[in-house]
């Protein structure tokens, strides 16, 4: 009686299981079946562009309804096209692009990470004022600044120069040496300590172990940089007057100035300047999460 009792526990429990089991799956299953829809609409933009990209030079590109796919043949040829047109060197303008990304990228990481440093890890007279002072400055807009910042880099001869796009980087950003501050005040003062102890001065313990540890909010500082710099239109349009020295935001405007804009070309060229946003964030978003979810309002 006592083994029969038991085994219908032992059958209730494997059904209940079971059941549970089921739901989870059917919740799990609704779930990325939602995620997926999802994405798909908000994928659908580009493809849209992908096939105004594949279609010949005589089809119509706006069409009612959309079209998602080419109804003649498929033209890979445009991308060619596009990348190697003599009269639009759109690897010219990538590279001039990548150049200014990865400078700007450099400064905005030195720098920042330099002075968020002292204002997070060590005392000084004044240090709440200028921090305060510092967080102020984010109150500027930026079409405030525009006029004196033109005036400045065109009297001291920057102007047509790269100069006035990757200088500024140097100099520091007030959000990213706010959000290193709040990472580095995170890390144990004790390592401070104990670094000290072994003789240790300032730049070692910035150095050997600051830095070592505020790498996830070192990258989020790169990766938004680089997307800032990389999409970046008004300033190269503003500083730059050399077509040679176009960055890929400001060709890509070129290509409806001209007369007869072959859309296709265009499409491809913009899903091709699509790739290294997608690439860096591909390979940084474990680091890019973690750094955003680490930082936290300490002080």
């Amino acid at each position: 009686m006592a083994r029969t009792t038991a085994a219908r526990g032992a059958r209730a429990t494997q059904s209940a299981d079971r059941l549970l089991l089921g739901k989870r799956v059917g919740r799990i299953i609704i779930l990325y079946g939602l995620l997926l829809l999802l994405s798909l609409f908000i994928l659908m933009p580009i493809g849209w562009m992908l096939t105004a990209a594949l279609k010949p030079d005589t089809a119509p590109v706006f069409t009612f309804p959309p079209e998602w796919y080419p109804t003649t043949y498929w033209r890979w040829a445009t991308f060619k096209d596009a990348l190697l047109n003599p009269a639009q060197p759109f690897v010219r303008y990538a590279a001039n692009s990548a150049f200014i990304s990865a400078m700007n990228i450099l400064g905005q990481v030195v720098s920042c990470s330099l002075i968020a440093y002292p204002f997070a890890r060590l005392r000084f007279r004044g240090k709440e004022l200028l921090f305060t002072l510092l967080i102020a400055t984010m109150l500027l807009p930026g079409p405030v600044l525009l006029i004196p910042q033109f005036l400045i880099f065109y009297r001291i001869g920057w102007y047509g120069t790269y100069l006035p796009l990757i200088v500024p980087a140097f100099t520091g950003s007030a959000f990213f040496i706010f959000l290193l501050r709040q990472y580095m005040r995170t890390i144990p003062i004790d390592l401070d300590e104990a670094a000290r102890i072994d003789g240790a001065g300032y730049w070692h313990i910035y150095t050997r172990i600051i830095v070592p540890l505020t790498v996830p909010a070192l990258t989020v500082v790169a990766v938004f940089t680089f997307l800032g710099t990389w999409n970046d239109f008004f300033g190269p349009l503003i500083y730059l007057d050399d077509q040679e020295q176009f960055t890929v935001a400001l060709a890509l405007a070129t290509f409806v100035r001209r007369v007869g804009v072959q859309w296709n070309e265009m499409m491809a060229a913009n899903l091709v300047a699509m790739i290294p946003v997608l690439v860096v964030y591909f390979f940084a978003q474990n680091k890019l999460i973690g750094g955003i979810a680490s930082v936290g309002i300490k002080g």
